[in-house]
């Protein structure tokens, strides 16, 4: 049965989907703009908003607080979950899984290693490049750390026939046990700082968001999503399986080699500007198919919509469940993802 919400499949209309994603997002916006160990009152951000557009005054506190501080985390959580979300509707579709996650193909674990290694044995081997990066040494090693594993993973994975996703799988859970084996060693030898400093980041925070950091995360995630959506076509004929695909004149091998980059620049860039935040690229997409169906073409934003979504609202608690103190970001997105997500599944049990 059809209405204005639901097609007769009982699936939700593509306009109500795209359209719900972003008042939600929105939404979500104005949540963390008003919640922190500062709260802005909806009225006083009105205000904020007004005078920074219109010109007035700019020394008040609440605007001091918001476009220094609060401004550019948010955006930086919108672009991070963006990020994550779609990387891991890109990853479900290639892999035909839905317990497909970003994860699988190494990038969140040579990036966390490689940080890691700068935290703890950059002052002894690398001590200038602490020089030459400055405050942009962690989140370059980061960024470097998850692109050479992603390109490791990806020259094992390829034989006479192409590139072989089983093997990809297998080579990413090798790679994320030898990089949790690295984190372990690199822990045991590192001083309290350091081994604070480490788990801090393996936990996530937005905490450290510049607006030099939000340009260069948001412009990789806005070219990598432009990029998605061109593969959104050649995912729909994956999904029927890829001999069927390549009948229908899919380049099925472009189709994975550009998705796994697509994966690794969205997946490396968010995990050098916040840490590693889990979960969302696992949860994102699988809400969205639950209720839009498997269209890629829904899926993909639809996924970077909700996954910013999450992001954004997991950061607001973390900014004032323990105030002044905060919670990490990855450990909150797996406490609000995870009920939701058996909830959904309990909801939707008899679609799977």
């Amino acid at each position: 049965m059809t209405s204005f919400w639901r097609l007769p499949s009982g699936r939700l209309h593509p306009q109500v989907v795209i359209g719900g994603g972003v008042v939600v997002t929105l939404l979500a916006l104005i949540l963390g703009s008003t919640q922190g160990a500062y709260a802005i009152a909806p009225s006083q951000l009105l205000s904020v908003l007004c005078n920074g557009l219109l010109g007035g005054s700019t020394s008040s506190t609440e605007h001091l607080v918001f476009m220094n501080i609060r401004l550019p985390r948010l955006l930086l959580g919108l672009v991070a979950g963006a990020g994550l979300g779609l990387a891991g509707a890109l990853m479900q579709g290639m892999f035909r899984n839905p317990l497909a996650d970003p994860g699988l193909i190494g990038v969140s674990g040579g990036a966390a290693l490689a940080a890691a290694c700068a935290i703890v044995l950059g002052p002894l081997w690398f001590a200038s490049l602490g020089f030459t990066l400055g405050s942009w040494t962690l989140a370059v090693s980061a960024f470097i750390g998850g692109a050479a594993v992603t390109l490791l993973i990806y020259g094992l994975a390829q034989s006479s026939g192409g590139t072989r996703v089983g093997l990809m799988l297998l080579a990413g859970i090798a790679v994320n046990a030898l990089a949790g084996a690295g984190l372990g060693f690199l822990s045991y030898i590192s001083n309290d700082e350091q081994l604070r400093n480490v788990q801090l980041w393996l936990m996530g925070s937005l905490g450290h968001a510049r607006w030099a950091t939000v340009w260069l995360v948001g412009c990789v995630v806005a070219l990598c999503t432009v990029a998605a959506m061109a593969l959104a076509r050649p995912l729909n004929a994956i999904a029927l399986g890829e001999a069927q695909a390549q009948l229908l004149g899919v380049p099925v091998e472009r189709t994975k080699r550009y998705a796994i980059v697509v994966t690794a620049l969205a997946v490396g860039s968010v995990t050098s500007a916040t840490g590693v935040i889990g979960f969302i690229g696992l949860v994102a997409p699988h809400w969205v198919r639950l209720v839009a169906g498997p269209d890629h073409r829904l899926v993909l934003p639809g996924s970077a919509l909700l996954g910013a979504s999450l992001v954004l609202v997991a950061d607001a608690v973390a900014r004032t469940v323990v105030q002044p103190a905060e919670m990490p970001l990855g450990v909150l997105t797996a406490f609000i993802g995870v009920p939701l997500f058996l909830l959904m599944l309990r909801q939707f049990r008899n679609k799977l």
